[in-house]
């Protein structure tokens, strides 16, 4: 007896090939429940909040501000590493640049920005007026 069962789920390209895809297009996207409007970030294959596999991807406006940040110490300079907070509720972890590592403030307002290449990422910059 086969007892092979298929989820649909995991037919195609998973989650994050979607979003590094997205990148490489150039749109910064997360991922939204479209049971309980939950807006996720790592992607995933269902929502942390409701389990529900009904995720849809949106263009994400990029605006959040610093939710934690700690300056990492190094003889090659120092970084800093942060945890975004975008204005659809979802947390990342990125770095802040444009301004010194230790600069960087929790409630700082930012704007993400894709960093290009073979593998692009998610970088976030001080918004504009904001206090430094």
């Amino acid at each position: 007896m086969d007892q092979t069962h298929t989820d649909p789920r995991f037919d195609g390209p998973g989650p994050d090939a979607q979003y590094r895809q997205s990148l490489l297009e150039g749109r910064f996207e997360l991922q939204h429940c479209e049971d309980c409007s939950a807006a996720r970030f790592p992607p995933a294959l269902v929502c942390r909040r409701c389990g529900s596999a009904r995720l849809a991807w949106r263009v994400s406006s990029g605006v959040g501000e610093v939710y934690a940040t700690t300056t990492v110490r190094d003889r090659a300079g120092d970084y800093n590493v942060a945890i975004v907070e975008l204005e659809q509720g979802a947390r990342m972890m990125s770095r802040i640049d444009g301004i010194a590592a230790d600069a960087v403030r929790m409630g700082m307002p930012v704007q993400a920005h894709i960093v290009p290449g073979d593998e692009p990422f998610v970088v976030f910059t001080p918004s504009p007026g904001a206090p430094l």
